[in-house]
């Protein structure tokens, strides 16, 4: 077993998930959770990784993340490509970092293709090509 915490262990936990759709309450659920579970709270939300996109997403706001530690929030610029496989590796390992402090994930959001991948896997595809978007790109502008 991989629980952080007495509390968890003997709840038999390893991992807890809140999942919903936007401004349904997960942010003041988790951090209700967070007042009795040593927990840190894993982003499920392809929209939080983005910098910037604080309105429209239900970001949690900087009180909120001061609160708990929250992961996978505010990664990359909104140019930059996220994919589904890119969440399921920085969940895992941080997920791992959070157990190794003795922690327990939190894992919150309503992207259910993150949650589905991240649980189920997903396929192998090849990466993508530079050269065969930019032909469809020029394609589509004629």
């Amino acid at each position: 077993m991989n629980a952080a915490s007495p509390a968890a262990a003997a709840a038999g936990l390893d991992t807890l998930c809140l999942a919903g759709p936007t401004a349904s309450g997960k942010t003041a659920a988790a951090l209700a959770l967070a007042q009795v579970l040593p927990v840190e709270v894993v982003s499920v939300d392809s929209a939080l990784v983005y910098r910037g996109m604080d309105i429209g997403t239900a970001k949690p706001s900087a009180a909120e993340r001061a609160l708990v530690p929250h992961h996978l929030i505010d990664l990359i610029e909104p140019c930059a490509a996220y994919s589904a496989a890119q969440f399921v590796a920085d969940a895992r390992r941080a997920m791992a970092e959070i157990r190794a402090r003795g922690r327990l994930p939190l894992l919150v959001g309503g992207t259910m293709l993150y949650f589905k991948a991240l649980f189920d896997g997903i396929d192998a595809l090849p990466p993508a090509d530079p050269a065969l978007r930019a032909a469809l790109d020029a394609e589509a502008r004629t």
